[in-house]
């Protein structure tokens, strides 16, 4: 569970009530949540294809669960990986126990015999892979904060037309017309600034870290096909850690 994540929107929420108090049923209107919400639902889906749709929920709760392994993690558990493949061969590697998907995958190729060639690409095209699908994910969660805007926008416009519509036969009742035009808009903002674009840009952040992780996975499994010494391995891998990092490892190891 993404801690932060969760405190994050726990805390917009509250920002939202307390400003408001006890005048929040004001802002409840039926009519704006269906133009807004179920409007730029609907220009989502129309953006997009079924499949990338339906891949959309399942990747947008990686922003409150999912778990980017450190790479200083992986480092540690490949340069062990290494040693025993150095010492009692590749296929001690198949009994030990990997959560990394990734990591797990390449050990299995590993297991299995095959090259280095092979592995680096079957690695490489699965991190593509998992990109592309983050990547579809993002897309759509900012196309939705960029359409949920301009759905309120919509929204405002329907309102004043029914407004100026009904003005001659009830002007006393232009300030209230008003307020319900306008609610759409806050909609449309709340939606998008509070969750959509938000989400989006962690997901893009998660992403990115993942598949420096996988970059990193590949170049230690193809250099512990290699044969290569652990000892090596550590240092090989320590150019994807930045200089504060390598710095507080170098330090531990010294300790």
């Amino acid at each position: 569970m993404d801690f932060l994540s969760v405190v994050g929107i726990s805390v917009f929420i509250a920002g939202m009530y307390i400003a408001v108090g006890a005048d929040v049923d004001q802002l409840i209107h039926r009519r704006s949540f269906f133009i807004v919400i179920v409007g730029s639902l609907g220009v989502v889906m129309l953006r997009s294809t079924l499949a990338e749709f339906l891949n959309l929920f399942p990747t947008v709760l990686k922003v409150f669960r999912h778990k980017v392994d450190k790479p200083t993690d992986l480092i540690d558990q490949m340069v062990e990986l290494a040693t025993i493949a150095r010492k009692d061969g590749m296929i001690a590697l198949e009994n030990q126990e990997i959560s990394n998907r990734m990591l797990a995958k390449g050990v299995r190729a590993l297991v299995d015999g095959n090259d280095a060639g092979f592995v680096r690409a079957s690695l490489e095209r699965d991190t593509a892979i998992t990109s592309q699908r983050h990547e579809s994910a993002r897309s759509i969660l900012q196309s939705w904060g960029d359409t949920a805007p301009a759905m309120g926008m919509i929204g405002t416009l329907i309102g004043l037309v029914l407004l100026l519509a009904k003005l001659e036969e009830d002007p006393a009742g232009i300030g209230a017309g008003m307020s319900t035009a306008l609610i759409t808009t806050l909609y449309g903002a709340i939606l998008a600034n509070g969750a959509l674009i938000p989400m989006a840009q962690k997901l893009e952040n998660h992403a990115k870290r993942e598949a420096l992780n996988n970059e990193l996975i590949v170049e230690g499994v193809v250099f512990i096909q290699k044969g290569g010494n652990p000892r090596l391995l550590s240092d090989l891998l320590s150019s994807f850690l930045s200089p504060k990092i390598n710095r507080k490892r170098q330090a531990a190891e010294a300790s």
